[in-house]
């Protein structure tokens, strides 16, 4: 019995050890991170406009928001945006309270109606005249202007191609320069797209007379980045 398990024993390391090298190799790899950029044109963009009223009553609140956002509205269409472009974004009716130091406690004065929009300009020559439209109509606020291009999706598209092509250069260059070359592509990711220098415009424009100056806003260029991580097969060549 003794010598049956010695035999087994024996048919089992000589089977590891025959096995090892295939199973504890290491293979070699080239691990690469890349880039692509594309430079994108902004032909759209969006703001946010905000009426608000402060009344006695929540009833009156309200109301007085409500006229001021169907003024809004109507300057909107003769700016040339629909209906469907400026849309609600939030719309609050609330209790406003106020410190009263000598009482010690906080007194309701009265209510706050906002009613928030967001606009959204399709043809970026409008984004000024739509801006003074508002304010002349009585908005108390312009917010987070931003701009945005039609043909991002084919642009992202673009420095995705982009980046894994600098990727396989990259990589064939640190094998060649190992005394290899480089082989089939094992792994490939991409990072999420980001924007570089975008533009993020803070305003406020208050009820004031119209200014006989049109507001211009000029967009920066950007540039679409994207970044891909990928891990390719390293192929020692035979030295000579």
């Amino acid at each position: 019995m003794k010598k049956i398990l010695l035999a087994v024993a024996l048919c089992v390391f000589m089977l590891c050890t025959a096995l090892s090298p295939a199973i504890y190799a290491v293979e070699s790899q080239v691990v690469v991170s890349a880039t692509g950029r594309v430079s994108i044109k902004p032909d759209m963009a969006k703001f946010g406009v905000v009426v608000k009223s402060d009344a006695r009553t929540a009833d009156q609140a309200a109301a007085e928001a409500a006229e001021k956002y169907r003024t809004v509205q109507n300057s909107l269409r003769t700016a040339g945006i629909p209906l469907e472009d400026a849309s609600t974004e939030s719309y609050t009716v609330a209790p406003r309270w106020e410190w009263e130091p000598a009482q010690g406690k906080s007194l309701l004065k009265g209510y706050s109606a906002r009613h928030s929009i967001m606009v959204r300009v399709r043809h970026l020559e409008k984004i000024g005249h739509a801006i003074d439209a508002v304010v002349q109509a009585g908005a108390e606020e312009v917010q987070r202007v931003s701009f945005s291009s039609s043909h991002y999706d084919a642009l992202r598209l673009e420095a995705l191609a982009l980046a894994v092509e600098n990727a396989r250069r990259d990589a064939g260059i640190m094998a060649k320069a190992a005394g290899g070359r480089l082989g089939q592509l094992i792994e490939v990711s991409v990072s999420q797209p980001s924007l570089r220098d975008h533009p993020q415009i803070e305003a406020m424009a208050m009820r004031a007379a119209p200014s006989p100056v049109p507001t211009e806003i000029a967009p920066a260029e950007q540039d679409i980045v994207v970044t891909v991580n990928s891990r390719w097969r390293f192929i020692l060549t035979a030295s000579r």
